[in-house]
């Protein structure tokens, strides 16, 4: 089964940037989560919403990280 969550080693390495900024777009990520109702764990993102922020996959295309 493929793993749905992106961590934040991950993360990290994807975007090349410190595990500490790492944690902070996974923290931005999960409140925008929240504010939609989902239920989110700390230091993981879902990994499809991951790419959709990052990549423009999907409807939530041209939207920007503030």
């Amino acid at each position: 089964m493929d793993n749905k969550f992106i961590r934040v080693d991950e993360v990290a390495q994807e975007l090349s940037v410190s595990k500490p900024y790492a944690y902070k777009l996974i923290k931005k990520l999960n409140d925008e989560l929240k504010e939609q109702g989902f239920i989110t764990i700390a230091g993981r993102v879902n990994r499809q919403y991951f790419q959709e922020r990052f990549y423009g996959a999907g409807e939530k295309q041209g939207k920007e990280m503030d």
